[in-house]
């Protein structure tokens, strides 16, 4: 987050809701599994690349 505001993507661990990647750019799913070695890094949840849920928001 940066001062409070969502950006672009946000990817959080089903099971914990750590925050697995935020950024401007929009990265593909595998490319952040890639990055924790398939693992939530905080809880150690296997990633998968289909999304449980999906939540689009308008930026005002």
């Amino acid at each position: 987050m940066l001062g409070g505001k969502l950006l672009p993507q946000t990817v959080f661990c089903q099971k914990c809701h750590s925050v697995l990647y935020e950024g401007a750019d929009l990265t593909p799913p595998d490319e952040i599994i890639q990055k924790h070695d398939g693992k939530c890094p905080k809880c150690g949840k296997k990633l998968s690349s289909i999304p449980i849920e999906v939540e689009v928001k308008t930026i005002e």
